[in-house]
């Protein structure tokens, strides 16, 4: 985020935990009206998606696959405005407890399977095998420096 901001562009941090997102019941209620039947912050979310060129999505791994709350954020992009997300760029930060890049595997491949499908373009993905604690990567200059050197360069090149 630091990379993004000091490459000249606005950002904001959105915390999923911290927002009411419910789960997709793929009932077609947005593709019949227009809206999801849910009540909850993912149609301000979209609404910013919509809006911004470029994405940094991040999840830990918890047995393999994304978070929850990822996962049902990811579910709702079934939304018709996803159609809009056609040309959005998207780094991925994806930490991990495992020691290897191994673990992190079937979250990768979900995401740019669902990148790819969407015509959504995957800049670069940062994996951080070994981390288990959160805070614990500010102490890894190396991949600090990847993380910034990418998100200052994906700005770069919009």
């Amino acid at each position: 985020m630091r990379g993004i901001k000091e490459a000249g562009a606005l950002s904001e941090k959105i915390i999923l935990n911290e927002l009411k997102l419910n789960p997709c019941q793929a009932c077609n209620t947005c593709y019949k009206t227009g809206n999801c039947m849910h009540k909850d912050d993912m149609p301000a979310l979209l609404d910013k998606m919509e809006k911004s060129n470029l994405w940094v999505l991040g999840t830990p791994i918890y047995w393999w696959g994304p978070t929850a709350q990822f996962k049902i954020f990811l579910d709702r992009w079934y939304h018709p405005k996803h159609q809009s997300f056609k040309g959005k760029r998207v780094i991925l930060v994806i930490p991990l407890g495992g020691g290897h890049e191994r673990y992190a595997r079937h979250t990768t491949g979900l995401l740019t399977d669902v990148l790819n499908y969407l015509s959504i373009e995957l800049v670069e993905t940062v994996l951080a095998p070994g981390f288990n604690r959160r805070g614990e990567v500010k102490n890894n200059g190396n991949l600090l420096k990847k993380a910034y050197n990418t998100g200052f360069g994906a700005i770069k090149e919009l």
